[in-house]
């Protein structure tokens, strides 16, 4: 992976009990730094005006102005000469169909590896993966492939939910899911509980935030990882 990429991805925007991205502010402010503006991608939702002006209002209150992409006349160059992007929750599958029909992965995937901040949110974090295949949506449309953005190396599960001893629902758990897809691939995958969040700089990966995760590898049990877990070999 490259060395210059820096991401910043959430398991979801917001946690019971509190606003928008309200739990998360400290680390949006510590990690755009001085960047004062942000391109907004709002495709993972079907109203994108109103889903904008939710984004806009709340990094307003992070001292950050906000571009939505939808609103560019060149979504391209848009995405060349932002100093960050924001890339919304979601409907998974929706927001990658329309990465693709905006042909929008190739310079996505060259201005993070120019060093170009990336800020993902449950949907926008499925994207960053290699593919979309550990994401719980349900498939409302139909991308051109389940390849993604490829930022990482390792697949990503947002909102990952524990088991409940005390449930009587019979259907899979997601540690049951996400076991399934490892039968059939190799990449590992990173589950996210809410309000857990993984931060991307100089090489290394760090768990951050209340819940912690759990790493899946092909082969071996599920293993847990705390806050403030770092590691580079995700990364490699």
């Amino acid at each position: 992976m490259n060395q210059r990429a820096r991401l910043l991805l959430f398991s979801t925007s917001t946690v019971h009990g509190s606003g928008y991205l309200d739990y998360a502010e400290s680390e949006v402010r510590s990690f755009l730094g001085d960047r004062r503006r942000l391109l907004f991608v709002p495709f993972a939702l079907a109203d994108r005006d109103a889903y904008a002006g939710r984004a806009r209002e709340r990094f307003a209150r992070f001292g950050c102005a906000l571009d939505s992409l939808h609103d560019a006349d060149d979504m391209r160059q848009a995405i060349v000469n932002a100093e960050a992007i924001f890339v919304g929750g979601g409907n998974t599958f929706r927001l990658l169909k329309c990465v693709y029909d905006y042909d929008l992965v190739a310079v996505i995937r060259t201005r993070v590896e120019e060093g170009m901040p990336y800020i993902g949110s449950s949907a926008g974090s499925n994207v960053a993966g290699p593919t979309i295949r550990t994401t719980n949506d349900m498939p409302i449309v139909q991308p051109p492939s389940f390849a993604a953005l490829g930022l990482v190396p390792f697949q990503l599960n947002p909102h990952y939910l524990d088991a409940d001893p005390a449930s009587t629902h019979m259907g899979e758990t997601r540690e049951e899911r996400l076991l399934q897809y490892l039968e059939e691939n190799d990449t590992p995958v990173v589950a996210l509980r809410e309000g857990a969040w993984l931060r991307i700089e100089n090489g290394i990966c760090e768990l951050c935030g209340m819940k912690g995760g759990r790493l899946f590898r092909r082969g071996a049990a599920p293993k847990e990882i705390v806050a403030g877990t770092m590691s580079d070999r995700l990364l490699q």
